[in-house]
């Protein structure tokens, strides 16, 4: 029996592997790709050909994840930054360079405690303190965020409390506009009148397998970036309601016997302003952080999966797939406790068996504001533009007249993935080192 090098070997050595990898490194070495036959063409009026291209092709999966697909990952990842910083820098995207100089504040609300958990404290002079449990962890121990007692931590209520996190999120930003209308004594018409507010967040899995949130928070005025925020807007002003909105917000579930279970963000509630970039450093001594840097932590948040003990990355489909994963025990459990709900009729509409594999968070990891910035739809549209303006740039210098040509496209699914391990081998061998390539020409860039 051949053994993975020999297929590897085998498929180097084959006929058609040129044509092969062009097309794996046409999707940036995607570990999933989706296989395509038809074809695109750009025609003139009366049907003929002036470039294009036919057969079968790969396109990239599109996996936000980078423990499902680091390629496509890293293109998430880079949208992800250019939607975040279009919002906090301005002069791109068309947002207005003006939303620099307004309050903003980096925002990281938390969920509550269900239990103790082991934890990697650290006092200011970079000393490890010790755990609950009485020893002391390093910061790859995998007990980090498991519970101290299993029995006693309360799973139905962390799945709930995931469940729900969504619904905290849209009654928090209430809360934040009626502070901040109350704080300068209108009404709440009469803000959403005179100011708007804008934000992105991201949703990042702690250790524990419960999210935090991040968010990048603007103040604008009435009708979006273009119109200037109302000036009793100040920095702290902003801070103050957001730390206001987020201890009033609660939303009330009920357990399955019926026993009501209160729903509240965590006690630990981070807010930090946000500067211009005008430096390299992540942030300065008072705590501000720049908006570059502030936008690659959010990409970053984006792509990560549930935590350093990876729970799924598929959706479970019976109780025979939780019994067979290699996870964690404490999220095996909130996977369990997720399952166990979701067949109960007063759970139905939270499709808690649908979100298993995530824990219960039933969200979207990346969100914002209608006018906060551009969307990745705009941002995709605007990539297939520039591939195709090069395109017709070619066409012109050869004398075709462009209001002439016609765009053919026409595609057929006809599969996924690859034929072996020997080929998804290979094809991650090419991811790899077009991130080394990119890496090295950021690294180039920055030290310009």
């Amino acid at each position: 029996m051949l053994t993975l090098e020999d297929r590897i070997t085998r498929r180097l050595r084959a006929s058609d592997y040129t044509g092969w990898r062009a097309k794996v490194e046409a999707t940036g070495g995607c570990l999933h790709p989706v296989h395509l036959t038809g074809r695109y063409e750009l025609q003139d009026l009366t049907g003929a050909a002036l470039t294009g291209r036919s057969g079968h092709i790969f396109a990239p999966c599109g996996n936000r994840r980078a423990s499902v697909c680091p390629a496509c990952s890293d293109r998430y990842a880079a949208d992800a930054f250019h939607l975040v910083r279009a919002g906090l820098a301005g002069g791109t995207k068309g947002v207005p360079g003006s939303v620099a100089e307004r309050p903003r504040f980096f925002v990281t609300l938390t969920a509550p405690s269900f239990g103790p958990v082991h934890n990697r404290r650290v006092s200011r002079r970079g000393r490890v303190q010790p755990c609950a449990c009485g020893g002391y962890h390093h910061d790859a121990d995998p007990r980090i965020g498991t519970p101290l007692d299993p029995a006693g931590y309360d799973y139905t209520a962390a799945v709930l409390w995931q469940a729900h996190a969504g619904e905290l999120w849209h009654r928090f930003t209430i809360a934040l506009r009626r502070q901040l209308a109350h704080a300068a004594g209108l009404s709440e018409r009469a803000f959403r009148e005179s100011a708007r507010l804008s934000y992105a967040k991201v949703a990042e899995y702690q250790r524990r397998g419960l999210i935090h949130f991040h968010a990048a928070i603007r103040i604008d005025g009435p009708t979006g970036p273009d119109t200037p925020a109302p000036a009793w807007v100040t920095a702290d002003l902003l801070e103050h309601a957001i730390r206001a909105a987020a201890r009033t917000v609660t939303l009330t579930a009920a357990r399955p016997d019926g026993a009501p279970v209160e729903l509240v963000w965590g006690e630990q509630v981070d807010i930090r302003r946000i500067r211009p970039d005008q430096a390299h450093q992540v942030e300065d001594k008072r705590g501000e952080i720049s908006d570059q840097r502030l936008a690659g932590y959010v990409a970053k948040y984006a792509t990560k999966g549930t935590g350093k003990t990876e729970a799924a990355d598929r959706p479970i489909r019976s109780q025979r797939d939780i019994d067979h994963l290699a996870v964690a025990d404490h999220h095996r459990r909130m996977i369990q406790t997720c399952w166990d709900l979701g067949a109960l009729p007063q759970y139905q509409r939270l499709n808690l068996r649908k979100w298993a594999h995530m824990l219960g968070f039933r969200g979207h990891f990346l969100t914002k504001s209608k006018h906060y910035s551009t969307t990745f739809k705009a941002i995709r549209e605007e990539r297939r533009t520039y591939r195709l303006r090069q395109t017709l740039d070619e066409l012109e210098t050869q004398g075709v007249d462009l209001d002439t040509v016609v765009v053919v496209n026409h595609w057929q699914f006809t599969g996924i993935g690859y034929a072996d391990q020997a080929e998804r081998e290979l094809a991650e061998a090419i991811g790899e080192r077009k991130r080394q390539q990119r890496q090295r020409k950021y690294e180039q860039e920055e030290a310009a």
